[in-house]
This record gives structure tokens, sequence and C-alpha cells, in this order.
């Protein structure tokens, strides 16, 4: 037996030994053994209740750490698929950077704010309102929809109705490669057969859909692949909505390879166009047909600017294109096939200086267009295509608002003098208001001069010496719309 243990034994031993009248001693000794139990049942207490609060607490650290993994989940997809405003005003805006959207694009990557693996969904609608009165019945040469009768009747026309809505889709995939598509609804100058609601008329298209490979922070060289707007002149206008002539005559669209150059003031393009006939103003004869089949078309531009300051700069350029999209004999129809290839040049420059943007630019075939020469009315030979525009712009303020006001002229020729077919010329004045940096509100004023539409622009081959076109038909146009990207 141990020490303690025996001396544990000697106690008990004198305790049960002690007299009667230590009776108190072992009341003392119960009652300590007693608050020693209820001592050690609040212990116990405390470490239970310890111990689950210790597990509450892991409870909620757990619960946190997956509430923050689940915000830090939906905010990584907020970042990968968004919108931009800006950015998307811009891209599907028809009037400005018309043909150079690819470069817009790739200055957004260069900046930064559009960043790798990420998804940017656009969208634009664009509704009108618009009176229109002509001198000659049936003949309207407003261009911003098509001028036939399906169109326009009698010498009076008016409408309220959507002119164009558009979807694009923005995707960067790492630092080298961005992916564009852009969906396009627009019935008054939809292709298609029949009236405004035929449903010919009303169908969506991909307006353009292509894949870049460039990256302007590691180099100035890029790739472009797909369908796009072809690098031939500067195509934008200074009005709130409606195109110049210079577009409508020679703005291309069409399947191909672009290559690009962007420096600091340098800019040069070489597209490789699908040959046949495309979509816009461009067609080469393969095997004599308008069959798409060869890579045998192609467009050059260049261009410099030349900066001042920060707001004040000159931009000019030149481009060459094999083969416009006047080529074809009579009569003449759209996208039928050619003889030969007729090209064409165009030369243009826009300075801007704070708050004025002037624009000038001129374009016109080599060779004459042979189906300007209709042999029932041998008098008027056939004619080069020429087109040109110039007009101003100047930003001021109404209701604290970016206001923007504009005039400009352009014309297209397509005939000798004399001929009815020879000129339309269109005068705009127009101004336009922002609500907010994508949301335009707009007003013009268009008087048109000569009537001269592509399809059977000479004659229709059919009745001999008559065409439809008229040197002396004159319209006028007031127009209201908006323009809201988002």
């Amino acid at each position: 037996m141990s020490l303690n243990r025996s001396g544990a034994v000697a106690a008990l031993a004198g305790i049960l030994a002690m007299p009667v009248q230590a009776g108190t001693s072992l009341d003392a000794i119960a009652a300590k053994l007693d608050a020693l139990i209820a001592e050690n049942a609040e212990l116990k207490a405390r470490v239970a209740q310890l111990e689950s609060t210790q597990t509450q607490t892991a409870t909620a650290v757990q619960e946190a750490k997956e509430s923050i993994s689940a915000v830090s989940e939906a905010s990584r997809s907020a970042n990968v698929v968004r919108t931009d405003h800006d950015y998307s005003y811009a891209m599907l805006d028809p009037n400005t950077w018309v043909n150079r959207k690819e470069k817009l694009l790739l200055e957004r990557r260069k900046s930064g704010s559009i960043p790798a693996n990420t998804v940017i969904l656009s969208g634009a609608v664009t509704p009108i309102v618009d009176i229109q009165k002509s001198n000659t019945e049936d003949k309207f040469g407003y261009l911003m929809r098509h001028p036939t009768a399906s169109n326009q009747r009698t010498t009076q026309a008016s409408e309220a109705v959507v002119h164009s809505a558009q979807l694009g889709v923005t995707g960067t995939m790492g630092d080298w490669i961005t992916g564009y598509m852009e969906m396009l609804y627009n019935p008054t100058q939809s292709f298609g057969t029949g009236t405004l609601t035929d449903i010919n008329r009303n169908q969506v298209e991909m307006r353009k859909g292509y894949v870049i490979l460039g990256n302007l922070n590691e180099s100035p060289y890029y790739a472009q692949i797909g369908k796009m707007d072809t690098p031939f002149g500067l195509m934008d206008t200074v009005n709130p909505f409606t195109s110049n002539t210079v577009w409508h005559a020679f703005g291309g669209l069409a399947y191909g390879l672009n290559l690009g150059y962007d420096s600091y003031d340098w800019d040069m393009n070489f597209m490789a166009i699908q040959g046949g006939a495309q979509f816009r103003a461009h067609n080469v004869p393969v095997d004599r047909s308008n069959v798409p089949s060869k890579l045998s078309n192609y467009a050059v531009d260049v261009n410099r600017t030349f900066s001042f300051d920060d707001e004040s700069w000159l931009l000019v350029g030149g481009s060459y294109t094999k083969g416009s999209a006047y080529c074809q004999g009579f009569p003449v129809t759209h996208f039928s096939s050619c003889a030969e290839a007729n090209g064409a040049f165009d030369v243009y420059g826009q300075y801007v200086d704070g708050d004025l943007t002037l624009e000038a630019e001129f374009a016109k075939t080599t060779k004459v267009w042979p189906g300007t020469f209709n042999p029932t009315i041998p008098q008027f030979e056939a004619s080069k295509v020429t087109s040109f525009g110039v007009g101003g712009k100047y930003r001021t303020h109404w209701f604290d608002k970016p206001t923007d006001l504009s005039v400009e002229f352009s014309r297209f020729i397509a005939g000798p003098n004399g001929a009815p077919w020879e000129k339309q010329d269109q005068l705009v004045f127009g101004a336009a208001t922002f609500i907010t940096p994508s949301a335009k509100l707009f007003g013009e004023v268009i008087h048109t001069a000569g009537f001269a539409p592509l399809n059977n622009i000479s004659g229709d081959g059919v009745t001999a010496g008559v065409t439809i076109s008229d040197r002396n038909a004159r319209s006028n146009i007031i127009l209201f719309g908006a323009n809201v990207a988002f």
C-alpha cells in the first residue's frame, strides 16, 4: 500500500474515532462536499456550453465561407458576361467607324476596357417616323429605304416603323483572339420581295461575323477572317441617321480575309475578297459568272492621322478595289454576273477640332459601267460611276445634353449630262441630342434631286426607249427617330 493510501486510511480512522461532539465538523465537511459537487456540475455545464458555442461558430464560419464562395462565383460570372452601353453604341452605330469597327474593337482591348475571357452582349433599336413628298408619282429618291413602288405610292408617303434592330456579341479568348457577330433586322432596306410587312422582308440576317487574331499591346499587325465591311473608303457621315450616297454607292460588305496594320498614326489594310457578286459593292466574275467560288477580288486602304493636340487631328486616306459592283451589262440587275471587273478608287479626309467635325470623300470607278448604255436610247453613252460627299458637324449643348448640328451634301453620278440616270443628289440638315451616351434622339430635313435606282437604272430591256430613272424627280422628307443602344 502506498504512503498516500495509508495516510487516507489513518485519517478516516481518526474521523470515525472522534467523539460525538465532533458532529458539527462532519456537517461542515458534508456542506463542503455539496458545494464541490455543485461547483463541478457548474463547470461541466460551462464546458458543454463552450463546446456548443465552438460547434455553432464552426458552422457559421463554414456557412460564411460558402456564402463568400457563392458571391465570388456570381461576381466572376457577372464579369465574364456583361454589357457595355458605350461600346455597344460605338460598334452598332451605322454612321461612324463604318468600315473600321475591328480597329475600334482592338483599341478597346488595348486600353483594357475589354478584358480577356469575357463576353459582351450588345443591342440597338432605331425606330423612325417620317413624311415624304415627291413631285413625281411613285418616285421617292430617299435611299434609306429601297426606292420601289412596294415601299411608296403616289406622291406622298408617311410611316412610323422600325428601321433597324441589331444584336451583337463580342467574345475574347485570351489576349489575342476576339470573335464578333452581329444580327440585323432591317425590313425597310431589305432586298426581300413584297411590301414592308411581307415575310420575305422581315428576316433576321447575320450582318457580320468574324474572328480577329491580334493584340495591339504586343504587335501592330492583326488578321481578320469572316463576313465584314471591306476596307474601301471612309464611308462615315456627319448625319445623325441618313447615310450619304458614297456609302450607298461604294460601301462594301463581303466574305474575305483582312490583314491589318495599326500604329499610332498609320493604318493599313489589305483584304482578299471572295469573288463573284458579294453582299455589297464588290463583284468580280468567276468563269464569267457571279458564283463566289474563288478568292479573286481585293481591296486595299492606307490612311494616316496627323495629331495637332488632344482634341484636334486630321485623317487622310486612299483606297482601291479590283472589282466594284459596276460591271454588269444592260439591263442592270442586282448581283448579276459581269464580263470583266471594274475597279474603283476612293480618297477621303476627316478633320476634327474639338466640337467641330468636317468630312469629304470622293469615289469613282476606273472604267465605264457597261449597263449604263441603253441601245434603245443610244444618245447616252456608257459612263463611269462617281460619288462624292462633303459635310460638317458641330457639337453644342441643349438642356445640358450634348447636341450635334450637321449639314451634308452628297451626289451619285451614273450617266452623261442630260441622261435620265445622270445623277441623284442628297442634301441633309440634321440635329441629334444624346439623352445618355448611348441613347440619341434625332431629326432630319432631307432633299433629294434625281431618281436613279441601281436596278434597271438605264432601262429594263423590255420596253424600248424607257427607263425608270428620272433626273427631274424631287423629294422632300421630314424625319424623326431614336437610336438606342444597350
